[in-house]
């Protein structure tokens, strides 16, 4: 729809376009819906664009809950706030915001701590609907509930988040460059820079080059790693890893009578500083931990596994080793004072964002990214809310 000036929507209802997912697997339809009028401490949002991450693929898939249908998906954008609820004064009408899925209330003790961005006021769920009010600001046309999909449901031309899940930025930075810190690039980044605190001169291996894992890698160059292994099934992801910082590369096919961790093991003499898995599968999780170095190595998992698996660790091990396993959820980032330093790094030269973009599409061809990502063509798929990609 054409934008719609706030003084002509504000406390109103807005009929707009947006991607219905109807059926678990089946295309999105594009329909008309209405979106409701912010409720206290929420913005809504005339999303400029967004861009499509495995996550919401794996959630179109899902027939059992946390699965859900009709559901809005989309969690990676960049918008302008169109208008504000009662109790909102960090953002205004006209500012150019990034929602994220990840909160960052101020308030709680988690947030006004540097330990840790798991916000304790609204913690982290997969939840259909809005965190506060546990409400749809969706509706088709017969008054049907859509569902929201990880607080911020972008596939929508409006859409509306809580203010605890909105950080406001500089308006002159390229939205389709922007709208990657939605989620994918921060996460692996914040992962290695954040979460791992990776040192200079250190050795990085990488578990899956995916575009998380070469979020790690552009993380792990930006913090000064020397040394950054990509293990992958897939050798032609070497040569796309090289750009973000990779500098040898492990078939995991192709070990021969070996182990991924043996080989690496070899190749870091006696084990990586940190390692990273990227891909969401248990057996890797073991693979990262046995070839982290004893003493003060690190394994950090980013990779969502199937629900209910589980690790299975050696108590003697752990005791012995001295390693560490921990969790990164979107890359231990506090969104609305760490997404700023990442777009200023972006400005400055300093991080890569321009190299993830490699489609870009319209609206209307919403499904083609799906297409392109489910075949393994694209890192990140842009789409473009308006008439014309990049217009």
């Amino acid at each position: 729809m054409d934008e719609k000036s706030s003084s002509e929507t504000r406390g109103n209802s807005i009929r707009c376009r947006a991607a219905v997912s109807r059926k678990p697997g089946e295309p999105l339809v594009l329909e008309e819906v209405m979106v409701a009028p912010p409720m206290p401490h929420e913005v809504r949002i005339r999303i400029i664009c967004t861009s499509l991450c495995h996550s919401d693929i794996t959630f179109w898939k899902l027939k059992d809950f946390p699965g859900i249908f009709p559901r809005i998906l989309g969690h990676e954008a960049v918008g302008v706030v169109e208008s504000v609820g009662e109790d909102v004064d960090e953002v205004s009408e006209g500012d150019t915001v990034i929602p994220t899925f990840m909160p960052d209330c101020g308030d709680c003790v988690d947030c006004r701590s540097k330990k840790s961005n798991l916000c304790s006021k609204l913690p982290f769920k997969v939840s259909p609907w809005m965190p506060r009010h546990e409400t749809s600001r969706f509706t088709d046309l017969k008054g049907e509930v859509l569902y929201h999909f990880l607080f911020v449901s972008s596939f929508s031309e409006y859409t509306v988040v809580d203010v605890a899940h909105v950080t406001k930025i500089d308006p002159s930075i390229a939205p389709n460059r922007a709208c990657l810190l939605s989620c994918g690039v921060s996460t692996g980044v914040g992962a290695a820079w954040r979460t791992a605190d990776v040192e200079k001169g250190s050795t990085v291996v990488i578990f899956g080059l995916g575009s998380i894992g070469l979020a790690v890698a552009e993380g792990a160059r930006l913090c000064g790693a020397t040394k950054i292994i990509g293990v992958d099934l897939n050798p032609d992801k070497f040569e796309t890893g090289k750009k973000f910082g990779v500098t040898d590369f492990v078939n995991s096919g192709n070990c021969g009578d070996k182990s991924v961790s043996q080989v690496i093991n070899e190749m870091t003499d006696g084990g990586a500083d940190y390692c990273f898995e990227c891909v969401g599968m248990a057996s890797l999780v073991h693979e990262a931990y046995a070839c982290c170095r004893k003493g003060w190595g690190k394994t950090i998992v980013l990779g969502v596994d199937r629900p209910g698996a589980k690790l299975s660790l050696s108590s003697y091990e752990v005791l012995h080793s001295g390693k560490s396993l921990m969790g990164s959820l979107f890359g231990g980032l506090k969104a609305k004072s760490d997404i700023p330093i990442l777009l200023k790094k972006y400005l400055d030269k300093e991080l890569q964002l321009d190299e993830f973009v490699t489609h870009e599409v319209r609206f209307d061809d919403i499904n083609k990214a799906f297409d392109l990502l489910i075949e393994g063509n694209c890192l990140r798929c842009v789409i473009w809310m308006d008439k014309q990609a990049g217009s």
